[in-house]
């Protein structure tokens, strides 16, 4: 699967890319009609609610699978909105 990362408003460091590659890799355990993936992590002002921002934009055909979460790490964003596309993919597929 082709994932393509763009950071904004900030770089991004290898451990965070290496971080989100590997867990985008499994997804190809849920679904393999996937073509590929846009992942940004964007850099935000609002500290109270989280300042890190991940949105996941999966390539399935005739679907529109999207997440996108807020939270103080991005670690911690990015793990959330992969549950989030890990919900819808179960939907399509049942």
């Amino acid at each position: 699967m082709n994932v393509q990362i763009q950071s904004i408003h900030f770089d991004a460091d290898q451990r965070l890319i290496d971080f989100v590659e590997k867990k985008m890799a499994r997804l190809e355990r849920f679904v393999d009609r996937v073509t590929g993936a846009d992942v940004m992590l964007r850099l935000e002002k609002d500290h109270e609610m989280g300042n890190k921002v991940v949105k996941i934009n999966l390539l399935v055909p005739g679907h529109d699978v999207v997440a996108e979460h807020r939270a103080k790490s991005f670690e911690e964003a990015f793990d959330d909105a992969m549950d989030a596309v890990k919900r819808q993919l179960e939907k399509i597929k049942g």
